[in-house]
């Protein structure tokens, strides 16, 4: 069975920005499940702020293995509500891929519970990606390296917690270095954060970064039965068989004497 994916994409970009329009005519989402659903094993389809609910009824978030998150302009526009139901999802077994700027979306930050806050400047630089992590199964088939030729420069200090692990780091022109692949738990759901995915550059286009995400949605995917009810803390008194200790302590005690000789 393949991976059931759903890209979410703000979809604002692509309306108001003639250049990004010209690089991603039907929707950087679309770019990105098209991309995905080059592997035989994995089946994406996409979602858009726009839509009832953000596209992203219950149903269909229980019906997701992968959710891939990219927003930017509207974080604010994004309803309270789905973000604590895909917070739920995630606590659940669904996994989570955070693209760009979506470091600083509703949903990340909720579930980092830090800032996700970091320098910026938009240079068109040159951004380097080095593997920090070679066998790691978001980095098959990678070289130790790649590029992209223009790029948003993100730069440290990262405002996130230690991560599980970190897979990439880019250097920049202006000779910033950046975590831009690191990787969370959160409950049963496996987070994936990877920077590169400004609007204005072809990056979800590059072979290098399809790959990435190829391989982030097989590693993100959780195939255990989705937990239900994981926010709800079990608030019952355990049955338990056990004699009461009155009884109990006499046996005990015997066992234990018998036990010396």
């Amino acid at each position: 069975m393949s991976i059931r994916t759903v890209v979410w994409g703000e979809n604002v970009h692509e309306q108001k920005n003639k250049v990004v329009a010209d690089i991603y005519p039907t929707g950087m989402h679309q770019c990105i499940a098209d991309a995905l659903n080059t592997d035989e094993g994995i089946t994406a389809t996409t979602a858009t702020l726009q839509e009832p609910e953000h596209g992203l009824p219950l149903e269909r978030l229980q019906e997701t293995d992968v959710l891939l998150w990219w927003g930017h302009a509207a974080h604010g526009d994004v309803s309270d509500e789905i973000v604590e139901r895909v917070a739920e999802q995630v606590h659940a077994g669904m996994g989570l891929i955070v693209l760009h700027s979506g470091h600083f979306a509703k949903i990340f930050k909720r579930l980092m519970g830090t800032p996700c806050n970091l320098t910026w400047r938009e240079a068109g630089e040159r951004e380097r990606l080095w593997l920090t992590s070679r066998n790691h199964p978001i980095a098959a088939g990678l070289p130790d390296h790649f590029e992209l030729e223009n790029e948003e420069m993100y730069g440290e200090p990262f405002g996130i917690p230690e991560p599980m692990e970190t897979v990439f780091v880019s250097w920049f022109q202006g000779g910033e270095v950046f975590r831009s692949g690191v990787t969370y738990k959160r409950g049963a759901g496996n987070v994936f954060y990877f920077r590169p995915g400004h609007e204005t550059y072809p990056t979800y286009h590059d072979a290098n970064v399809q790959t990435v995400l190829r391989n982030a949605v097989k590693w993100a995917h959780n195939p255990a039965k989705r937990i239900e009810k994981p926010n709800d803390a079990p608030n019952v008194p355990v049955e338990t068989a056990l004699e009461p200790i009155e009884e109990r302590g006499p046996k005990l005690h015997q066992a234990g004497e018998e036990g010396y000789k």
